[in-house]
């Protein structure tokens, strides 16, 4: 069974729909959170998701969207976070307040979560990987730290596919990877879409510019 892996979206439309259209034929789309935020098209991301059945769980940006939990952010992701309150409807910010934590699918087999098994927020880098992640599943999926990572632990695999929306390993192509839940291999993709056109739409929206000229650098 061929599963297409997805997180943190970030409201970056081209990205998202270039690595739909990139991605090999699949037998089910699981997102790790993190849809919206940042960039200038939380609806239609949204709304993507819910059209092709992705199995999404809620990310912080996701969280704070839909509620008035508080977290740290820095001056472009508060933007972003005030940008998507404006532009979700009121449905779909109920269906993103809805969104559970952490998913188990696939009869048990992939578990997944946003930061970290223990704590939606925590940031867990490669570094961090270690074989006490899993518990009784096969793949433990993560996001939220953009960095695209697989490690293969015995019968068991950790993997964060990286960012779709704004990646930050230092490669500006949008990350996504497919796991192979017969053998537990994972696929890493990167590929590359029209960054300057999600620049002028971030300026057309009033955000930070910031927020565009990063998307070159992968940072």
């Amino acid at each position: 069974m061929q599963i297409g892996v997805l997180s943190d979206v970030h409201s970056n439309r081209v990205a998202f729909e270039t690595v739909l259209d990139d991605m090999p034929e699949v037998d089910a789309l699981v997102c790790a959170g993190d849809v919206v935020g940042y960039n200038p098209w939380p609806a239609e991301c949204a709304e993507i998701v819910r059209e092709r059945d992705i199995s999404i769980i809620m990310g912080n940006h996701d969280r704070a969207v839909a509620s008035d939990t508080a977290f740290p952010f820095n001056g472009m992701a508060q933007a972003g976070v005030e940008h998507a309150r404006e532009r979700l409807t009121d449905e779909q910010t109920e269906w993103l307040g809805d969104l559970p934590n952490e998913r188990r699918l696939f009869d048990g087999r992939v578990k997944v979560v946003h930061g970290h098994p223990d704590d939606p927020d925590r940031y867990t880098m490669p570094s961090d990987f270690a074989a006490d992640l899993l518990g009784d599943e096969d793949a433990l999926i993560m996001g939220h730290t953009h960095v695209q990572h697989h490690q293969k632990y015995g019968e068991g695999v950790v993997m964060n596919p990286g960012s779709v929306g704004q990646p930050r390993d230092g490669d500006p192509r949008a990350a996504y990877a497919v796991l192979d839940l017969d053998d537990l291999s994972v696929t890493e993709h990167r590929v590359e879409y029209d960054v300057a056109a999600v620049q002028a739409a971030v300026e057309d929206a009033g955000l930070p510019s910031r927020i565009g000229e990063r998307l070159e650098h992968g940072k």
